[in-house]
């Protein structure tokens, strides 16, 4: 069998066997829930409601604030008791509304699209926006304008990233396994919205349980397919996803309906699915907590809002002191100083070890190897970026790729000198864009 996949790459250890085995539990939230205005890329979202006010689950509390933006709904029934900024897991201060929940979890009325087989295109597109979706891998961007590319008959794939490349991430694998049917219907609702489109479920082959159910479910579909990725990370890189599943490349100037994709991960498609079928919000969502320092690591389906304190405290704490707590994945996700903070829609792990490998490498000077230039996948020098970007040589930096970098960490990961790579050339990319935005 055919597995398809893209140059460069590595294996690092996958760790998922700590949770992947272990049925998603739901969990109620807590007393106090924290909902910050900006969960995705774009505006923030404009609020709704004000102290003192009552509010359901589902209840639209914060409106889309522009175009590229998403609105907010409570997970919980109960009392707005402020609107203040309040501190999120990347340490900035977001405003944000704070509801007590009364533990009735009364809801608002919620009505899906009975026949979506045969709905307008527009219809389901407001559905989806008025969902509040947004990719729920954590890059956070809105899912109804990503639906809205300005060539949309030009649109050949829709797909379905099911890799999970990520190392002890497994919450995309156990709703493939759990809930499957929710996974496939949401395909093909997004295929639905591109006349032209076939729709791709991506897998990679450490996952071959799924793969083989959701080829059952799909069998004899002519606009769905399922194509098995050999396991590489980050095989689920939009634009390594891309290229394995359709040979297509998308450069960083690029979008990838400009190469006739659209692509959405496992949960934001489950989310579309509720969205159009039931009329249900995004306001809860599953999330891996694991780690060496964890002590029962598995996969919770949590209200969106609740703290990622009231998450460990569920998961019955940490067995010793962590050096390093991260949220989302090791590879991607960003070191925690503290976990009294809320989940969001973009929250996919909380992972602790009891050892900081990283803090405990000595950098040493770049010795020429080249092992950096081999694994990546945007197929550019990293060692020649990181010196142009420690260097503040913006040219050079340009002149060499740096745009192409999607910041997936390979490069530091492979570096015998244990230069931070990544962490320089990101920080270089951030400050080109926000010259380009001037």
């Amino acid at each position: 069998m055919t597995k398809y996949t893209f140059s460069g790459g590595i294996h690092p250890k996958e760790g998922k066997e700590l949770s992947k085995d272990k049925p998603i539990l739901t969990l109620q939230a807590g007393k106090e829930l924290v909902y910050p205005l900006s969960q995705h890329i774009g505006a923030p979202a404009k609020a709704l409601v004000a102290k003192g006010d009552r509010v359901l689950v589902g209840q639209m509390i914060a409106e889309a604030g522009g175009f590229v933006s998403a609105p907010v709904h409570a997970s919980v029934s109960g009392t707005v008791k402020t609107i203040e900024p309040r501190r999120v897991v990347t340490g900035d201060m977001v405003m944000s509304i704070v509801v007590e929940n009364d533990g009735l979890y009364e809801k608002v009325l919620m009505e899906g699209i009975e026949d979506w087989e045969h709905a307008p295109k527009e219809q389901i597109l407001e559905k989806i926006a008025a969902a509040g979706i947004v990719g729920m891998g954590g890059a956070g961007f809105p899912t109804r304008v990503k639906l809205s590319p300005k060539e949309p008959e030009k649109i050949d794939f829709v797909i379905a990233n099911c890799s999970e490349c990520e190392p002890y991430l497994t919450s995309d694998y156990r709703r493939m396994m759990e809930e499957p049917e929710k996974l496939v219907t949401g395909l093909r609702i997004l295929v639905s919205l591109f006349p032209g489109a076939h729709g791709i479920l991506a897998v990679e082959d450490n996952k071959e349980d799924c793969a083989q159910i959701l080829r059952d479910l799909t069998r004899g579909d002519t606009r769905i397919s399922v194509k098995v990725l050999r396991t590489k990370y980050p095989q689920g890189a939009e634009r390594q996803l891309i290229f394995a599943t359709t040979g297509r490349k998308v450069n960083s100037t690029m979008l990838p309906a400009d190469a006739g994709c659209i692509v959405n991960n496992v949960d934001t498609i489950v989310a579309v699915y509720y969205a159009v079928t039931q009329g249900r919000p995004l306001i809860e969502r599953i999330v891996t907590v694991t780690g060496d320092a964890v002590a029962d690591p598995r996969n919770f389906k949590i209200p969106i809002g609740m703290s990622y304190a009231e998450l460990l405290e569920a998961d019955g704490g940490f067995t010793s002191e962590p050096e390093k707590i991260i949220c989302g994945g090791p590879m991607m996700g960003f070191a925690m100083y503290g976990l009294d903070v809320p989940t969001t829609k973009t929250s996919t792990a909380l992972l602790a070890f009891t050892k900081d490998a990283v803090a405990a490498s000595e950098p040493g000077p770049c010795i020429r190897c080249g092992r950096c230039s081999s694994v990546c996948p945007g197929r550019v020098q990293p060692y020649l970026l990181a010196d142009a970007a420690e260097h503040f040589q913006d040219e050079v930096f340009l002149e060499n790729g740096g745009m192409e970098c999607c910041e997936c960490g390979c490069c530091s990961y492979v570096c015998p000198a244990k230069r931070p790579l990544t962490q320089s050339i990101k920080t270089m990319r951030k400050m080109q864009l926000a010259k380009k935005k001037k």
